[in-house]
């Protein structure tokens, strides 16, 4: 394990020692639409040429897409959580499998590093909208990593936490013996990140009492091992270089910065974050090329251009709205971070056969590096949608605050959609503005339909596809390429993540700065309890005060009333394969009757003896709507159920949050 040689760094001697933004209004508007369904066919050769080049059509092919897939994913991915999965015999409760195949590849096994980030996904969307199947399973995870953290292993021991940086376990949580590229220092990062986000979402609901006694310690550990051992050395993400990674640095300056945050609110020491986070985060600027991109891998020599998905990929794992287009923090709309898409998406338009013809500008199928080998190197599904998903992140953040600033770094990229675009900054009330975001967004819904293209005919997604013919091969229903789909999804329409930054601590690069450490104490947590009042009753109902609830009314029960609620619709409709439940009403929320504004439902849970079709709207409280749900069909034609309408009136309530009973589709 190689300590950093950074010669432009003074050393200094070691130590010895949440709220969900809404979803943004109009985050399409700029589209002129029609308002036509276009359903999915997953599979297909392709889409036709007028998708490629009428924006509109593609728009609608990839709403479709999503609506389709993503509760696909949902189900696969949890398919894929121990010990109730249904591709999870054997798995111990709280554990992530990479894949369900056992060879050629066998990725049988938990990753620290994947399953965080699965956990990521699951958290940020448990936060937006609450979930007990979701909130049973991130319990579950904190309890199997109180445990996996204290197992002795290859990498090392707990006691001086090295043991933290194995990567890979057995599905029991036993240690995998055998030869890896080890250690791997962006799991505890990267776990620390998904429990603190689940920590945020208990203070926020008046459960610090829990966030403090069950997951800090965890965390805890997690951060003393980033603060200890992020100056040396480690393999990468994709566990085949060892040496400096983009990925890996980028992480432990989150959680390092995020984890302070929250150690304020419980009222813990933050010294050693404080200290060391900023000195991390000078590191992350090395990783910049005079070629105008971030270098995927440094302190190495394998021969390798370092273009990479690494940065990408860590471009939209620490995505924070809050911090704009931020550069030293590699924001997803930052002109490093787009200059560097721009690289490395570019670096794979000649290799693979299944790009030919894609002309510069249009989305193209992305892989890990334009040298892999693995697998004899293809494409990703994940990498393919992280494309996509830095771009939606980075729209997001033009339409909140009303501006594109295009520089000089960065003018390449949006050269390469915009011709005869050149530096400045555009209002939102500017042409070239509307011209440089619908662009963005057609290039970024581009990457969603070739993974469209390609998936599996029945939604599935492998780890990869193949670069001549576009088959899914290697490992079969990777957890994290369903996990990239639902945040693809999510950051589509608009839905984000939570801030980790905390003011101008996040993105100050001290002047002065050095590989310093600070040595970690290493506690093994307690077993995880919860109490009864923060765990999902048995019949799914919210707990009691599970939300902080908006406003400002009292009950004559003496609680807070709620102005708005999410209401959960339930309905019980046995459809065929491609179909589509969807709920069309009297108020706005649902429509004003207008189908093509129907709310659609998921089939998350949709099972052949109860084809249960639900989704979540938020309604006014005291507001009396009707209310009717329809099928849309393959070929977009529009089936009604029968009269009468259903009528329904959100009563007050101190919740914010309530399921409606079942329907039962009228015919």
């Amino acid at each position: 394990m190689d300590v950093l040689q950074i010669s432009s760094w003074s050393i200094l001697s070691s130590n010895s020692s949440s709220v969900i933004l809404p979803i943004m209004q109009g985050f399409t508007s700029l589209f002129l639409l029609g308002s036509a369904a276009f359903q999915t066919v997953f599979g297909i050769p392709g889409l036709s040429e007028q998708v490629k080049r009428d924006p509109h059509v593609l728009k609608r092919a990839v709403d479709s897409f999503l609506t389709t897939e993503e509760p696909i994913a949902l189900e696969q991915l949890l398919c894929n959580i121990g010990s109730g999965g249904c591709h999870s015999s054997g798995v111990a409760n709280g554990l992530v499998i990479a894949s369900p195949s056992k060879s050629n590849p066998d990725y049988f096994y938990t990753w620290t590093r994947d399953a965080a980030l699965v956990y990521k996904a699951i958290v940020d969307r448990f936060a937006h909208s609450y979930d007990a199947t979701l909130q049973t399973q991130i319990q579950n995870y904190i309890t199997s990593q109180a445990k996996l953290q204290t197992i002795s292993n290859p990498s090392g021991s707990f006691s001086d936490g090295t043991g933290l940086a194995e990567p890979k376990y057995l599905v029991d949580g036993s240690p995998f013996t055998g030869g890896w590229g080890r250690p791997q220092r962006d799991g505890p990062a990267l776990r620390a990140i998904a429990l603190i986000g689940y920590s945020k979402w208990l203070v926020s609901n008046g459960y610090t009492s829990t966030a403090n006694s069950v997951v800090w310690p965890i965390i805890a550990n997690d951060l003393a091992y980033v603060a200890q051992y992020w100056n040396q050395t480690g393999f990468d993400l994709w566990e085949e270089v060892q040496g400096s990674s983009f990925f890996t640095i980028a992480a432990q300056h989150r959680s390092l910065v995020e984890g302070s945050a929250l150690a304020k609110t419980l009222g813990k020491t933050t010294s050693t974050y404080d200290a060391i986070a900023p000195h991390i985060l000078c590191f992350l600027q090395t990783f910049w090329s005079s070629s105008g991109y971030a270098l995927a891998n440094i302190n190495v020599n394998n021969g390798r251009t370092a273009k990479d998905a690494n940065v990408i990929l860590a471009s939209i794992h620490t995505f924070d709205p809050a911090l704009g287009c931020d550069a030293a923090t590699f924001q997803p709309c930052s002109d490093r971070a787009l200059a560097s898409h721009k690289v490395v998406v570019d670096s794979f338009r000649s290799i693979y056969t299944i790009n030919s013809g894609i002309g510069s500008g249009s989305a193209i199928a992305v892989g890990r590096y334009p040298e892999d080998t693995y697998y004899n190197g293809n494409p990703w599904y994940l990498n393919t949608l992280a494309a996509a998903e830095q771009l939606y992140d980075a729209l997001y953040v033009w339409q909140s605050t009303g501006s594109i600033t295009v520089t000089s770094t960065s003018l390449s990229f949006f050269q390469n959609l915009v011709s005869g675009v050149s530096t400045g900054t555009y209002a939102s009330s500017s042409a070239t503005y509307t011209s440089i975001y619908n662009s963005v967004f057609s290039y970024a819904d581009g990457f969603v339909d070739i993974v469209s293209k390609y998936a599996s005919s029945n939604g599935s997604l492998a780890e990869q596809f193949d670069r001549a013919s576009g088959a899914p091969l290697s490992a079969r229903d990777l957890t994290w390429s369903y996990a990239s789909l639902l945040t693809v999804a999510a950051r589509r329409a608009g839905v984000v993540p939570a801030g980790w930054g905390s003011g101008s601590a996040a993105t100050s690069v001290p002047g002065s700065c050095a590989a310093t450490s600070i040595r970690g104490t290493y506690s093994v947590a307690p077993t995880p309890t919860f109490p009864p009042n923060q765990t999902p009753i048995g019949n799914g109902t919210v707990p009691t005060s599970t939300f902080t609830i908006p406003t400002a009314t009292t009950t004559g029960g003496g609680c807070t009333a709620a102005t708005a609620v999410a209401v959960t619709f339930q309905e019980l409709k046995t459809t065929t394969w491609g179909q589509t439940v969807k709920i069309v009403g009297n108020v706005a929320a649902l429509g004003n009757w207008d189908t093509s504004k129907a709310v659609a439902l998921s089939a998350s849970s949709y099972t052949a003896s109860q084809p249960l079709w639900k989704g979540v709207v938020t309604l006014p409280v005291g507001q009396a709507i009707q209310y009717k749900y329809i099928v849309v069909n393959t070929d977009n034609s529009i089936t009604w159920e029968a009269d009468p309408n259903h009528s329904y009136t959100i009563s007050q309530t101190c919740s914010s949050s309530v399921t409606k009973d079942v329907d039962t589709w009228q015919s």
